[in-house]
């Protein structure tokens, strides 16, 4: 909040309650608006000032930095002065202030009663003092929380890409490698990939449609990378209209089926099935393991994709992997 509209919360606040105070006194008809204006607003100027001092200064000096002795040594002396300045200012007023059902009040006594007074308002002080501190704190601890996320959540993306850029890379080196007249076409996807990798995804949501193109595209230059013999059953059920995903969460699981997975058997494809309703998406893709490859469990992809989860769809979310003797399943439930 801004300091400007601090204070006149601040304003506002005083204003309110002296105005509430000298209509509840003024209504009973047994006090002059004379004497309530002297009262409320002479005495109540010096109590909001005892107030104000010790919110901005005697706790900012003492209890912060626990010199607690100190603090009650100021305040006390503090309450003793400005119970003398309240006495004086009540001479000014004396048959306003000092007399009552005829009898003159004590110089002891309103010193008593002016103390009393005083240590309510320096109580109030440290109360709200203590209270807007511990928003302020929870407020901050809020925020460096979020950053922590955030710089957490950057990290994890950026190790998406090189991870991405790696294997594909490695692809495409085994065409080039081949001398296949694919290595040209597979190039010019993967950088249709890279422009929506680094173009596309720096929000936090993307829209559905796209994320779909991009795992189409990467599909595409898997069956390149494989001269066109790699078997995938792709289906996409349900429309697909104004849904929002974060970037880059369902690759690593098509990666680790192409990685570690046959890709090239007929008669054992990789089955990708994708079903969409309005706010739903249920992911699901599953393939053979190759005989020599068992212990492959996806490694830092499935890790990242795990945390992204976590931070980013709390609750909001079911993940089952059946790691199998022959086969290996992804089940995704997400709520988008």
């Amino acid at each position: 909040m801004k300091k400007s509209w601090q204070i006149f919360w601040h304003v506002f606040f005083w204003l309110s309650m002296i105005s509430f105070f000298v209509f509840i006194a003024y209504s009973g008809g047994k006090t002059s608006l004379q004497s309530l204006i002297v009262i409320f607003v002479v005495f109540g100027v010096v109590n909001i000032g005892l107030f104000y001092l010790n919110y901005l200064d005697f706790i900012p000096r003492f209890l912060d930095q626990k010199k607690y002795w100190q603090f009650v040594v100021t305040v006390i002396c503090t309450v003793i002065i400005i119970g003398i300045a309240k006495y004086g200012l009540a001479l000014l007023f004396k048959p306003i202030i000092l007399v009552r059902m005829g009898k003159e009040i004590g110089f002891w006594q309103y010193i008593v009663s002016s103390a009393f007074t005083s240590v309510v308002f320096v109580f109030l002080s440290t109360i709200f003092r203590f209270t807007v501190d511990w928003f302020l704190n929870e407020r901050i601890q809020r925020d460096l929380e979020n950053q922590r996320l955030s710089a957490e959540l950057s990290f994890l993306k950026s190790q998406i890409n090189p991870h991405f850029l790696f294997n594909s890379l490695n692809s495409i080196y085994s065409l080039a490698y081949q001398k296949s007249d694919t290595t040209p076409e597979a190039i010019l996807k993967l950088s249709e990939i890279m422009r929506y990798m680094l173009y596309e995804c720096n929000d936090n949501k993307v829209e559905l449609t796209k994320e779909l193109q991009y795992l189409q595209n990467y599909i595409d230059l898997q069956k390149i990378r494989f001269g066109n013999k790699a078997f995938i059953n792709y289906e996409v059920h349900g429309e697909v209209t104004n849904q929002y995903i974060v970037p880059l969460l369902l690759i690593s699981f098509i990666e680790n089926a192409f990685k570690h997975g046959v890709a090239n058997d007929p008669a054992s494809p990789i089955v990708l099935k994708i079903n969409l309703s309005e706010s739903h998406l249920y992911f699901f893709v599953q393939n053979k393991k190759h005989t020599h490859n068992r212990d492959a469990s996806g490694g830092i992809g499935l890790i990242n994709v795990r945390r992204r989860l976590d931070l980013l769809y709390p609750s909001k979310y079911n993940l089952e992997i059946r790691d199998e003797d022959d086969t290996y399943t992804v089940q995704l439930s997400l709520v988008l």
